[in-house]
């Protein structure tokens, strides 16, 4: 296939029918797969290409991936069942007791949480560090037992903007590699393979799915990263006994890390989507183009609406000329950031909650980054399992208020806000 624009690959990627097949991507709703001979279904377990079941590859799933991995301008690709699960399986394919990496300060409440007690029951240990410190912080914060440095692009919800390639330079002079989370501005917006990431990973709940429907997630390798550049990557360059022996980079080359993801990890913990759920994500995906420019157009028509309202106390959006991050986000999102606001309400906590209880339009939910207009407060919410120093190293202040805008009509949303201020 020639190489189409991003927004054609929306579209087009992926899936290929062929003559007299069926136009659409079909759900492939079977847990297993038929084979003639006993041989044939061995060579499965000695890892050849085929469907064996559904728990490491289905076909729907797989060409769901294999869009994204266009999208992103990756090599290979997997899709999980949560963006939760993307993020773990992103590291703990090549982690494991003992090992150690360092993760941007700040991120969704529930990858730090994620990170800082589950992974470490696991026997992992991560370092935080400011996103904003400079090389000489950040290159003190390794140890000899570090296998990776993770970050979002766009952090949830500070939405501080992530020095991808300064992270990457310094990830890669210790020989690891850089996992980025790419969720809020999706490959639309920001392709971080091409300022040095070497995984991405995606909630794809969010813009990609858009209508809150489906709960996924996907990893991405760039291919670019040489798991055999050094001894840290055992899992990867040494032979697994559990199949035979395999050598994931020399007999998979560049498709080795997602590999083994597919032959282990979904193996083992199960965290597979349900291919009707990959279905409602490819449909999502076929109008993400056009949905995260609307998102984008609206939120920076509301961002600068509420710098300019009396009641409201401080505003962070990277598409502000004034914002800390707008020379960062002109740099790695030209085209726009995402559609997802944090402000600060007059009054405190009491004013939030006035606030946000007088919104007719937008809807107070947990998710974020769909076709509708909706609130959340995270100190009280997402984040409430933090403490208040730990609050603060995400960068969620106990009045920050994340708003996330739809694709409604931007008067309709603004006329929302200004209703619910007057009430406060």
């Amino acid at each position: 296939m020639k190489e189409y624009a991003i927004e054609t690959k929306c579209v087009q990627s992926g899936y290929s029918p062929k003559n007299g097949e069926p136009r659409v991507l079909p759900i492939y709703q079977s847990t297993t797969y038929k084979y003639d001979t006993s041989e044939a279904m061995a060579k499965l377990f000695d890892l050849e290409p085929g469907y064996m079941y559904t728990r490491l590859a289905n076909p729907t799933n797989d060409a769901v991936a294999a869009k994204i991995t266009a999208l992103e301008g990756g090599v290979a690709g997997v899709l999980t069942s949560s963006g939760q699960a993307a993020n773990f399986f992103s590291l703990i394919n090549i982690l494991g007791a003992g090992d150690h990496f360092i993760s941007s300060a700040t991120i969704y409440g529930g990858t730090f949480n994620l990170f800082n007690v589950t992974m470490r029951k696991l026997g992992v240990e991560v370092t935080f560090v400011d996103p904003n410190a400079d090389e000489e912080t950040l290159n003190a914060a390794f140890r000899p037992n570090t296998k990776a440095v993770f970050g979002e692009t766009i952090a949830n919800p500070s939405l501080d903007v992530l020095d991808i390639e300064k992270f990457a330079r310094v990830a890669h002079a210790h020989g690891v590699p850089l996992i980025v989370d790419n969720t809020f501005p999706t490959p639309i917006n920001c392709r971080p393979f091409e300022f040095g990431a070497d995984i991405v990973t995606h909630s794809t709940t969010k813009y990609m799915e858009g209508h809150a429907s489906t709960i996924g997630g996907a990893v991405i390798d760039s291919g670019n990263f040489d798991w055999a550049q050094n001894d840290k990557f055992p899992g990867l360059t040494t032979p697994d006994e559990s199949y035979h022996g395999a050598v994931y980079t020399r007999d998979f080359g560049k498709a080795g890390y997602v590999t083994k993801i597919v032959a282990q990890l979904l193996r083992d913990y199960g965290s597979t989507p349900s291919p009707q759920n990959s279905f409602y994500l490819n449909i999502g995906l076929e109008s993400l183009a056009l949905r995260v420019e609307r998102h984008c157009e609206n939120a920076q028509k509301v961002a600068e609406y509420l710098s300019k309202n009396e009641k409201i106390s401080w505003v962070n959006y990277p598409g502000l000329p004034d914002n800390k991050y707008h020379t960062l986000a002109q740099k790695y999102m030209p085209n726009g950031t995402c559609g997802v606001i944090s402000f600060g309400v007059k009054g405190g906590r009491a004013a939030a909650e006035k606030f946000m209880n007088s919104l007719e339009l937008a809807a107070i939910v947990t998710h974020v980054a769909d076709a509708r207009t909706c609130v959340l407060h995270p100190a009280s919410s997402t984040h409430r399992q933090l403490s208040d120093a730990e609050l603060e190293e995400c960068g969620v202040t106990p009045d920050l208020i994340r708003f996330s805008v739809g694709i409604e009509n931007v008067n309709d949303i603004i006329a929302d806000i200004e209703q619910a201020l007057a009430k406060i």
